[in-house]
């Protein structure tokens, strides 16, 4: 997972954790610094440096507002689709500007987390779920409840 921003102890924080915690094996987290100036000065900026920390042969994932918005056994088929090519899904998270141009153009996929708009900290949480929760559906766990709507 490359994101932008350096996240501070708080509730984002914590929620990360608590999935993140629970996922074999855990995620690795590079964190971008935010950048400064204009709106298009900072997505280049950051988008620049997520590209830069970029394994050059890594499944890109940028979590996009634009995105593909699969439901969980989708995600989790995904998931077992990119594990079954050998390519490791680098997921990337832009900051409070979103993503640069350059990046999602990087990206063999994207994906958003539903139509709404969300912090870019709480996102982190919020994949980390469904990181898990894919890898529940995987394994036949009932932490997924595939009856529910």
């Amino acid at each position: 997972m490359l994101a932008v921003g350096r996240m501070k102890p708080g509730p984002e924080a914590a929620l990360y954790a608590h999935y993140a915690a629970r996922l074999r094996p855990p995620p690795e987290v590079t964190e971008i610094p935010e950048a400064r100036g204009s709106a298009t000065e900072i997505r280049r900026r950051e988008g620049a440096a997520l590209l830069a920390a970029m394994p050059a042969d890594a499944l890109g994932v940028a979590l996009d507002l634009g995105g593909e918005q699969p439901d969980s056994a989708r995600f989790a088929a995904l998931m077992a689709r990119w594990d079954d090519a050998g390519r490791a899904p680098c997921f990337l998270i832009g900051g409070a500007e979103g993503l640069d141009p350059a990046v999602l153009g990087r990206a063999e996929h994207r994906i958003a987390l539903g139509p709404m708009t969300w912090p870019h900290f709480l996102v982190r949480g919020m994949l980390a779920e469904q990181l898990y929760r894919a890898q529940a559906i995987r394994q036949n766990h009932p932490y997924h409840r595939a009856w529910r709507p």
